[in-house]
């Protein structure tokens, strides 16, 4: 099926500025193209037949902003998605994350929290959970409501299961959870050390001090200065020796700070040196 092509660049740029403006949400810096993408399929599933008619909506009808950021911030996850990541968590960062008294772990665009359960069950499983805290933040509110519920489709747990078990995991993945009907409910006691905040990567600074911080397929969406940006945040949130964890097509490579982490293996999971 062809894209719809609604949206031209410069009309994207006046977009941006707009909702940059009012709502104080800065989309600037992120990939052009893929935002122009989003955009255009909003215009085609919410019927707006031309950018002054989305623009309308979004400057008059402040109510609109939440869709507008729900459908343009990309909220594709799994529980451990990319198992042989987990295994090098479980088999390789929680180790060294057991030598300090309490653990700071910050999962930066946790989206619908899938991704949260499974560090607080890697947590668990390494008798780590009691002394850590998981802070979960996203732009969208949207996602963190549906993350702190803790409930997935039933129908994707015959995946997770199967990741579970290649990351390492050795127990019966469904007694973390209930099922009812066709969603499962994971235990809330996996979520009592977990803290669900809004935070925009782009506006917001550090907020506090941590051993591990994971932010995966979330900057593949920015461009090279914002990268940088969010590096330096990230940077000034990570102690000495901690663990900076990213998605499996992003690197910090290149960037400012590349010479003061040293990567783990293959894994996407560097560990701060200075």
């Amino acid at each position: 099926m062809l894209e719809p092509n609604i949206i031209k660049d410069d009309e994207l740029d006046v977009l941006l500025a707009d909702v940059s403006r009012l709502y104080g949400y800065d989309f600037t810096q992120y990939s052009k193209a893929s935002l122009k993408r989003r955009i255009n399929r909003i215009c085609l599933i919410d019927k707006f037949t031309s950018f002054a008619e989305l623009r309308y909506r979004l400057l008059h009808h402040p109510e609109y902003l939440q869709r507008f950021i729900e459908e343009i911030t990309v909220n594709v996850t799994e529980m451990f998605r990319d198992p042989s990541f987990f295994k090098a968590l479980r088999e390789k960062v929680l180790p060294q994350l057991g030598t300090y008294p309490f653990i700071r772990i910050w999962l930066a665009g946790c989206s619908t929290g899938e991704e949260a359960y499974s560090i607080a069950i890697l947590l668990k499983e390494a008798n780590l959970y009691k002394r850590a805290l998981i802070y979960a933040t996203d732009i969208n509110p949207g996602v963190l409501e549906k993350a702190s519920k803790g409930i997935f489709p039933i129908a994707h747990m015959k995946q997770y299961s199967e990741n579970y078990i290649l990351s390492g995991g050795k127990e019966d993945f469904s007694s973390y959870y209930m099922a009812n009907y066709d969603m499962v409910k994971f235990h809330t006691e996996l979520s009592e050390k977990m803290i669900f905040s809004t935070h925009n990567l782009v506006s917001d600074s550090s907020f506090n001090e941590f051993q591990l911080i994971i932010c995966r397929n979330v900057l593949i969406y920015f461009d090279k200065e914002l990268q940088n940006h969010v590096f330096q945040l990230f940077d000034d949130s990570l102690d000495n020796l901690g663990f900076l964890a990213l998605g499996a097509k992003e690197t910090i490579r290149f960037s400012n700070l590349e010479n003061k982490y040293k990567q783990l293996d293959s894994e996407k999971i560097w560990r701060k040196t200075i």
